[in-house]
């Protein structure tokens, strides 16, 4: 049988790879590596593409990051994930819960429910789209939860929390809220509120405003505000 080759870190944008290089050699990594090339060696499925794993780091280098979205898992539907939490590929229908943000961002902002899905345009301008785990098996949602990417994920915000200031910390629902709980308030904002999910939304995620107080606190701290139109 071919075997599959992955190399992780390689794929990490150049600034992060200067403050992460060393969870690459933990034995937590290690053995995700050897868990993931099971998995493709067994013919599974796993989204995103391997090109994407990392596409939230490429996309938001740590250097211009400023705003943090916390997600859980990729979506675990072909053609949806490509690295980015709650984006999906142009083309892809908009799954409930970015439905629901943009809603939220229309009644907001004033700005129309864009066509697509894709978030990109906001990585690029400082917003890192993190998932909590970074891959999943089609149709297996969690089936990656436990293997290595949440301790590495959890580096990631350590990292932006000790090294940076000022960075707006996003946490929709209890499993963003327990993972960032951490994070120091008195150097960064934390914006909480219930998951924009079908089943939390009308809880208290409409109504809560989180692009224009992401923008307010922006401009207090100096940093260019977010164009949060997609269209």
């Amino acid at each position: 049988m071919e075997t599959t080759t992955l190399k992780l870190n390689p794929q990490l944008e150049k600034s992060w790879l200067q403050v992460m290089a060393p969870e690459f050699e933990k034995d937590s990594m290690k053995s995700l590596k050897i868990f993931l090339k099971s998995r493709y060696d067994e013919g599974r499925v796993i989204f995103p593409e391997k090109k994407n794993y990392f596409n939230a780091f490429q996309e938001t280098p740590f250097d211009l990051c400023k705003v943090v979205i916390l997600g859980q898992d990729p979506y675990h539907g072909p053609g949806q994930a490509h690295g980015l939490c709650f984006s999906v590929q142009k083309g892809t229908a908009k799954p409930p819960s970015l439905v629901n943000i943009f809603k939220e961002l229309q009644s907001d902002m004033g700005i129309a429910i864009p066509k697509h899905g894709d978030l990109t345009a906001w990585a690029r301008q400082g917003i890192l789209l993190l998932n909590s785990v970074l891959t999943v098996e089609q149709g297996q949602p969690g089936s990656h939860q436990g293997r290595g990417w949440e301790i590495f994920t959890d580096a990631v915000i350590q990292q932006l929390n000790d090294r940076k200031e000022n960075i707006v910390f996003v946490l929709w629902g209890a499993y963003a809220q327990k993972k960032a709980a951490k994070v120091d308030r008195n150097k960064h904002l934390v914006l909480e509120s219930v998951h924009p999910s079908p089943l939390s939304s009308h809880r208290g995620f409409f109504g809560s405003k989180p692009f224009s107080k992401i923008n307010t606190y922006l401009e207090q701290t100096g940093q260019k505000k977010i164009d949060w139109d997609l269209n």
